[in-house]
């Protein structure tokens, strides 16, 4: 059985595609939460002013989450820094764990987010 090896420099390059897509992930809740304050002043609507309530909640809990994982591809960098720093070519087990769970974690949640957008375009294709 293969096993695949995760190497210093395949793990930055992973935390750099990560980044990246966290940053848009970011802008876009930019874009939606305009989109909200727009439809809060359109709407007197008591049923749709509580979607619009429920959007924001989740678009500041995913703000948060976006914030958690940037900050946990911060902690890895720094490991991996000091780690080739020092010259070490050996392969820290814990580290990589670590790094295939997180990895899980994104796939995980990329997954609730484009969820969650396909859910809030629907809202916007009713109500703008």
């Amino acid at each position: 059985m293969k096993k695949d090896v995760l190497e210093n420099a395949s793990m930055h390059f992973e935390h750099e595609q990560w980044k990246g897509e966290l940053a848009f992930w970011k802008d876009e809740l930019k874009f939606f939460n305009s989109k909200l304050s727009e439809l809060v002043s359109r709407w007197t609507n008591k049923d749709v002013l509580a979607q619009l309530e429920h959007y924001q909640n989740e678009f500041i809990l995913h703000g948060g989450v976006i914030q958690d994982l940037q900050e946990t591809i911060d902690k890895h960098e720094t490991r991996i820094a000091g780690q080739s720093k020092t010259g070490e070519d050996a392969l820290d087990v814990h580290l990589t764990k670590e790094h295939v769970a997180f990895r899980n974690k994104i796939e995980t949640q990329r997954h609730i987010y484009s969820e969650l957008k396909k859910e809030f375009f629907r809202f916007l294709e009713k109500y703008m």
